[in-house]
């Protein structure tokens, strides 16, 4: 517009947005130059009013008011259309893009003289004040007021510190900052996933045992393994149906979660497994997937001792004065194992022993640890373990047993519950 201004041709007269191109070498051409020499005298535009009105929103307020005698535009003219431009640029919206009126309306008010006059709606922050400051100057109503397309020069080469660059410098520049952009936000989301990988993996290793969930992760198949000795524990409440239908339902979540987080911790200090809790039921296994030799027994039976412990410091939230009835019931055996299921994979046991650990617990007394002689007889090879017969008691499914109760261990030096606060035989549930 600066080579324009100082050929021959002086002005343009229809500067707008439209005719401002980028060819394919990115280079900005202007066209339409001169057209409203060519278009003298012809009629109102063939495209309607409103598109007329439209094309008009780039036009100085000065031509608006005298189309006739400045058909062809004027330097100062330019200057105003280009304003209009910058606007565009720097809210990326079309003329007057912030105001919601028909362009009829808005040359009106841009021909009368309204103080201050009318002009396009720019926030203050709506880009950098350098460029406000020049867009606000060249649609000054006055026109001598208004700059030429050499001061608008120099103020965009003072406004980018005197540097000359040309498009590529500026292209290279921003493509620098968008690859410093996208980096930190690959970056961020790198984190984020890693956390919620993570989280995942947390959650895996809680549902499956943490070498299942490994090959699971690894996309190896779990080949369902057959275990020679493991040792299985159960356990439940004794009165918890009474409990429960005297409890709101949010009591007995609420009890049940402070027992079994306790528990959770407890079990965490030893190479026990939890296979899953059913209600008031809690059931752990040692020995598998990773075999320990006849460890597993003694693992198990020392975790029941800690957690008959803590029994004895345990309270419910709704009744702090009631001792809280755990009953326990271990054996030791082969059993198979597996993952079963897709959606909600578990890490399943099965074979008899399963059925002869719940025996144990369901033919047991509260606050007592009931063994079978399999896992006694392991125990007595490990040593250091103290026992005590019950006798021979009928267990369903198995007949005539003699069965045992573990008392402590040699140098288990925790406090177990006072068996005087056990409940009475006709409180129990036995199956």
């Amino acid at each position: 517009m600066a080579f324009l201004h100082q050929s021959p041709v002086k002005t343009h007269g229809q500067l707008k947005s439209s005719n401002v191109l980028i060819d394919g070498h990115w280079v900005c051409k202007i066209t339409d130059i001169a057209m409203p020499k060519f278009k003298e005298g012809e009629r109102s535009s063939t495209h309607g009013q409103h598109a007329e009105f439209y094309s008009k929103l780039w036009t100085a307020p000065e031509l608006l008011r005298a189309p006739c005698e400045y058909a062809t535009g004027t330097p100062k003219g330019d200057v105003y259309s280009y304003a209009i431009i910058l606007q565009e640029i720097i809210l990326r919206t079309g003329p007057y893009g912030y105001i919601n009126e028909d362009p009829e309306d808005i040359i009106s008010r841009v021909k009368i003289l309204e103080h201050p006059p009318y002009r396009p709606k720019v926030p203050q922050d709506a880009g950098e004040e350098t460029l406000l400051d020049l867009m606000r100057i060249c649609w000054e109503e006055i026109p001598m007021f208004r700059p030429n397309f050499v001061n608008v020069v120099e103020t965009l080469r003072n406004a980018n510190h005197g540097k000359t660059t040309n498009l590529v410098d500026q292209m290279i520049h921003m493509m620098e900052k968008y690859a410093d952009h996208l980096e930190d936000l690959v970056n961020e989301r790198t984190k984020r996933l890693e956390e919620e990988q993570k989280r995942t993996d947390e959650l895996l290793c809680r549902m499956l045992p943490k070498s299942i969930a490994s090959d699971l992760k690894m996309g190896k198949r779990v080949v369902p393994e057959t275990f020679e000795c493991v040792t299985i524990f159960f356990s439940d409440i004794v009165g918890f149906t009474a409990l429960s239908s005297e409890s709101t339902a949010m009591e007995v979540v609420d009890f049940l979660n402070d027992l079994y987080i306790s528990f959770d911790t407890i079990i965490g200090n030893y190479d026990v497994y939890k296979v899953e809790t059913i209600g008031d039921a809690y059931m752990v296994v040692s020995g598998l997937p990773v075999r320990n030799g006849k460890r597993h027994a003694g693992e198990v039976c020392t975790m029941a001792l800690d957690l008959l412990s803590c029994v004895t410091t345990f309270r419910i939230r709704h009744r702090p004065q009631k001792q809280l009835q755990l009953r326990i019931g271990i054996h030791s055996g082969p059993v198979a194992a597996g993952v079963v299921g897709l959606k909600m994979p578990r890490f399943c046991l099965f074979g008899d022993t399963v059925n002869y650990a719940s025996r144990m617990e369901s033919c047991g007394l509260a606050l007592r640890i009931h063994i079978s002689p399999a896992c006694k007889c392991i125990l007595d090879e490990l040593g250091g373990f103290f026992t005590e017969s019950r006798g021979e008691i009928s267990v369903k499914g198995k007949g005539t047993i003699r069965t045992y109760f573990l008392l402590t261990k040699e140098g288990f030096d925790r406090p177990l519950p006072d068996l005087r606060l056990a409940a009475s035989l006709e409180e129990h549930e036995f199956k």
